[in-house]
């Protein structure tokens, strides 16, 4: 096996690899001979595992494929680096913007300030192409607030077939966005058709537009007590005490024979009612110290919710600092994003602890 090969399969399974395999790794993809699929996809998934070589990395774009500069313009941008801008500029126009949610991730980490000029012509010419606008729509949804220069742009894609991520960026962004509250209430009411899914996500975005929880409470309600709780649990949980009048029915979704319903009642219960008593347990039997990164199961998100509930929930941290403690990374999901999704694993991880240590 040669020295790159042994470095790339390190930096993919272990979360804290010798320091010399990120540098093996980092150094074959900037000269642009042909590293592999592994190495090429690791680069950008790094963020700051790679901040010792950010010199190297932007000393090279430029001398090589227009392919190997994006792929370390991407390294850049995980690390928060603006050098990585004159590259993702050429890429927009070009029109080769993002076009996956796990790239997006990636550019969250630059500023909204000087990332959004790049983003805001695309989103204008190309609101119709599935791929580029689900990726940008996901960057402004991460953004949230600081995303509010591009409510005109998002506003845009409502009735196309990016209308759900259209209603979260307007929810996540707040009220610079009340501009669309009609349109808002149109999709919560089912004025707009198909009112399915979109009610509830439209709903929510109501409320985080205008301030009035009336709709939001009527609608995402009407859901927990239909039986498609699932769909409604994580706004009432938003809701927080605004939902008070849906606690007997989020208490009952608590013994759900769904994972997913049990964290988001249990979730919503605590939100709600302010008491950790019967949520902990429930979220804390969700948590899987062998879980491998399968979507099926609510690990990740039954972990942050710990953390957000704090010191109540402090008969989880022997585990969590146990997950945390792994040398393995998650191995389920898709190698070309694995590194992505085991590096927010351990952010969620940590965070929990310290929400819980206080």
């Amino acid at each position: 096996m040669s020295g790159l090969d042994e470095a790339t399969k390190a930096v993919f399974r272990y979360r804290r690899p010798e320091p010399w395999c990120w540098e093996v790794v980092v150094k074959a993809v900037c000269s642009g001979t042909h590293a592999g699929w592994e190495a090429d996809h690791a680069v950008p998934q790094a963020g700051g595992a790679v901040a010792a070589d950010a010199d190297l990395i932007a000393e090279s774009l430029g001398r090589r494929s227009a392919y190997t500069d994006e792929l370390l313009a991407f390294a850049l941008a995980g690390m928060g680096d603006l050098r990585a801008l004159p590259v993702l500029r050429r890429l927009a126009a070009a029109n080769q913007s993002p076009y996956d949610r796990p790239h997006a991730r990636i550019l969250a980490t630059l500023p909204a300030a000087e990332l959004l000029p790049v983003v805001l012509p695309v989103l204008r010419q190309e609101p119709e192409r599935y791929h580029s606008s689900t990726a940008l729509l996901e960057l402004l949804a991460l953004w949230g607030p600081a995303a509010s220069p591009a409510v005109a742009e998002v506003i845009r894609h409502l009735g196309t077939a990016h209308t759900y991520d259209a209603l979260r960026v307007l929810g996540r962004i707040g009220a610079p966005a009340v501009g669309a509250a009609d349109r808002l209430a149109a999709y919560a009411t089912g004025r707009v058709t198909p009112a399915h899914p979109y009610r509830r996500r439209a709903a929510w975005a109501h409320w985080k537009v205008t301030g009035d929880p009336t709709l939001a409470l009527d609608v995402c309600g009407a859901a927990v007590r239909s039986g498609t709780a699932s769909h409604g649990l994580p706004f009432l949980a938003d809701l927080g005490p605004l939902a008070a009048v849906h606690t007997t029915p989020v208490r009952r979704l608590m013994e759900s024979p769904g994972a997913w319903t049990r964290t988001y009642a249990a979730y919503a219960y605590w939100r709600i009612t302010g008491d950790p008593e019967p949520a902990v347990p429930v979220l804390l039997a969700q948590v899987d110290p062998a879980w491998e990164g399968s979507p099926a199961m609510p690990v990740r998100q039954a972990v942050h919710h710990l953390g957000e509930i704090g010191a109540p929930a402090a008969p989880a941290a022997p585990l969590l600092r146990g997950i945390l403690a792994r040398e393995e990374r998650l191995s389920q999901p898709f190698a070309g994003v694995r590194i992505l999704a085991d590096r927010a694993y351990v952010r969620t991880l940590t965070a929990a602890l310290e929400g819980i240590n206080g």
